[in-house]
Parts: C-alpha cells; structure tokens; sequence
C-alpha cells in the first residue's frame, strides 16, 4: 500500500516545510525525489535545502550536479528517477503518474492554501483516489502553533 500524504501550506513556505521532511526522510534511510511543475524553481529549492539550517547537512542532487544514481535527494522536473527513490515528493504543481503511485512506498502531494488553482488541483488527486484501495490518503496542515496535524 502506498501512502499518500498532502501537505496544505499556509502558515509556512514551501522552501521551509521541504527541507524538514527531507531531513525526516533520510533519517529513515529512504530515498527522495523532489518533482517541481516548475524547473525555473528547481536552483531556488536546491538552495533553499542547503541553507536550510547550519547544523544540518541535507546531500542531494539535480541534473546539472549529475551521478544521480548516488543521490539520497533528486530534485527534477522531469520524470526521471535515478537514485531509485522510496519517496516521491510533488511541488509546485508536479503530479504523480498511476504507476508511480504504486512503485513508491510514500508520495507526498505538497500545495500552496494561498493559491487557489493549487488548492482544486489537490481536492481533485484526492477525489480521484479517495476510494483506491492500494492508496492511503491523509491530509496535513499546521495548527495555530505551527504544529502538523492530521
């Protein structure tokens, strides 16, 4: 079963949520792929991870780095997965294909609450899976405290 987990941003950008749920993913030895719907944001993700926290080190990769095979973290717009990743993450409007669904152990839907075209594009994925019994959908935002809730 493939669990599907969308992320409704809105106290928080995307350039400060990802970089803690990569952090989380590789703390359990899985590997990512970060597909971004718009490759103009591919770099400003790349540096938003980075930078991300001084103490951290989040290793990862894009097309232009290369030896994708060796990447714990793969950020495309494309439908390349190189480094055999465990995680799908989709921003920026990047959507998973059928056959990703059920390949990758976790996707992660991550959408803007402050752009509405974002918002119908996740109540759609989640209308049309909602009744897939091979899918686990839960859906995240953040409380008045900044904490994810379910």
């Amino acid at each position: 079963m493939t669990e599907v987990l969308f992320y409704h941003l809105e106290r928080q950008s995307l350039d400060e949520v990802l970089p803690l749920l990569l952090s989380k993913t590789l703390q359990r030895d899985w590997r990512a792929l970060v597909r971004c719907g718009l490759s103009e944001r591919l770099r400003a993700l790349s540096d938003a991870i980075w930078s991300w926290r001084e103490e951290s080190f989040i290793p990862h990769g894009m097309a232009e780095d290369g030896h994708g095979e060796h990447q714990p973290i793969w950020l495309t717009d494309g439908d390349d997965n190189p480094n055999g990743a465990d995680v799908l993450f989709c921003v920026e409007g990047a959507r998973p294909g059928d056959e990703e669904l059920a390949a990758m152990d976790r996707v992660i839907i991550m959408f803007s609450g402050h752009d509405p075209q974002a918002v119908e594009q996740a109540r759609e994925m989640w209308r049309r899976w909602k009744d897939r019994e091979e899918l686990e959908l839960t859906y995240w935002r953040q409380d008045e405290r900044g904490r994810w809730e379910k």
